[in-house]
This record gives structure tokens, C-alpha cells and sequence, in this order.
């Protein structure tokens, strides 16, 4: 399944979500221009001064280095990515799911949120694979916390999606719970089939999916826990996501 868009309007223009996409699509555009300019030799060593390299943030931390250009990877990796699919499918989840979560949270405790998912997704990948250097790239880790939060949030919500049915597909409306449920366990899937292995499935942190989401789905309870307060409510912004 292939989310399209969401029938779950927000009250806010979603600016850091907006703010987000805009920075992943200029770094991206700037790893284009060095690979350009200076070749794949250049753009590798982009990925592995900026991105999140487990060895090294295992090294760090053991050094008891909590604050260090290796950590600082974390958060700089959740702005690179490795190719137009990755980054626009990252996008994608990314304007469909955050818009309606950061009007849930407000717009700075949203970024702190999103920020904190992809650190600790990283984390959690670096825990299960912590000798690796391989760089950690992408958004998919702080996407996958969103998306744990958006689920326990609004598990009802109904996600306009592209079904594939054996060679066929159909455009059809399934709740969230069913959509991002069969994205969890597909992670999952994924995940246990690789211990074996690597922590890595087919180049996917998948351990970093799935520490993000569940990181998202706890932060999710909280905030669902709480009174909700609207706010900004008729602003007439109302978008779909």
C-alpha cells in the first residue's frame, strides 16, 4: 500500500513540517550539486562526515563523548538521503502524517518531537549494529516516530491509498491502524529476518524504523492522554494532508 493523502484536516498551516520538507529537498539538492562538481569520491565523503556512522557513535559514547561530531550525525543524517526515491518517499510520508501531528503537538514541541525520533531511532539502530560504519542517511527514522504517533493518535483516520492486488491496484480509503500496522509489521518482518545477518535489510536501517515508531507510539499515548486544546481553530486553513 501506497499512501496518497489523508481525509484529516488540520486547523494550522503546518510551517515546520513544511519548514522540514523544504531542508531535506535543499540538502538534497546540494548533495546533487557536490556529486556534480566533485563526483560520487565527493559525495561519499558528504555521507560520512554528516551522516550518523554507528562504530563511531558507539566510540564516542563509551568515551563518554555524549556531545560530539560523531552524535552530532544523528541529526545532521536526518537531512541527507540517498537517492530522488528516497528522499521523495520520505516526503511523501512526511507531508501526509506530520501535518496533522504537528497541529496535535504545536509547532515547536513537534519539532523537538521529530528531532528526538530520529535520534532515537538512530540510537537504536546503533545499538543492534553498533560496529558498523555504514552511514546512517535519511529521514526515515524521525518520519517513522511520526508515524507511531499518528497512529495512536488517529488509528480511524482514513488514508487514501494505492492497493496492489496481485498485478493490479486500486485507489481505495484504508483506517490508518490498517495501513501503518501492515508498515510496522512488514519493519518487523524485515527486521528479525535480518538479525541473522545484519541489522541492515537490502541497505534499510530497519531497526531504526522500528525504534522511531515505537518511540512515536509512546509519545503518542501521552499526548492522546492529555486534554486536547485546540488552537488556531478558524484560521479557514483547513488543508487535507
Amino acid at each position: 500500500m501506497i499512501p496518497l493523502r489523508d481525509a484529516n484536516p488540520t486547523r494550522r498551516r503546518p510551517v515546520v513540517t513544511l519548514a522540514l520538507i523544504a531542508a531535506c529537498f535543499a540538502v538534497f539538492a546540494v548533495e546533487l550539486w557536490v556529486q556534480a562538481t566533485g563526483g560520487d569520491d565527493a559525495l561519499d565523503r558528504v555521507v560520512r562526515d554528516w551522516g550518523a556512522i554507528p562504530a563511531d557513535i558507539t566510540t564516542s559514547l563509551r568515551a563518554g563523548a555524549i556531545l560530539s561530531h560523531a552524535t552530532l550525525g544523528l541529526v545532521t543524517s536526518l537531512f541527507l538521503h540517498g537517492g530522488w526515491l528516497h528522499v521523495a518517499g520520505n516526503m511523501l510520508y512526511l507531508w501526509i502524517f506530520g501535518n496533522n501531528v504537528e497541529d496535535r503537538f504545536g509547532r515547536l514541541p513537534f519539532l523537538a518531537f521529530y528531532l528526538a525520533g530520529g535520534i532515537g531511532a538512530g540510537l537504536a539502530q546503533t545499538a543492534v549494529d553498533a560496529h558498523s560504519s555504514v552511514p546512517l542517511v535519511g529521514a526515515s527514522g524521525a518520519i517513522a516516530a511520526t508515524l507511531g504517533a499518528y497512529l495512536v493518535i488517529y488509528p480511524a483516520a482514513r488514508i487514501e491509498s494505492i492497493v496492489f492486488l496481485g498485478f493490479f491496484f486500486q485507489i481505495m480509503r484504508v483506517p490508518a491502524v490498517l495501513l501503518l500496522g501492515f508498515w510496522f509489521v512488514l519493519q518487523l518482518i524485515d527486521g528479525i529476518a535480518s538479525l541473522g545477518a545484519t541489522a541492515a535489510s537490502g541497505g534499510v536501517a530497519v531497526f531504526a524504523h522500528l525504534g522511531g515508531f515505537a518511540l512515536g507510539a509512546v509519545v503518542g499515548f501521552i499526548v492522546r492522554s492529555r486534554p486536547y486544546r485546540p488552537r488556531g481553530v478558524g484560521t479557514g486553513f483547513g488543508q487535507v494532508g
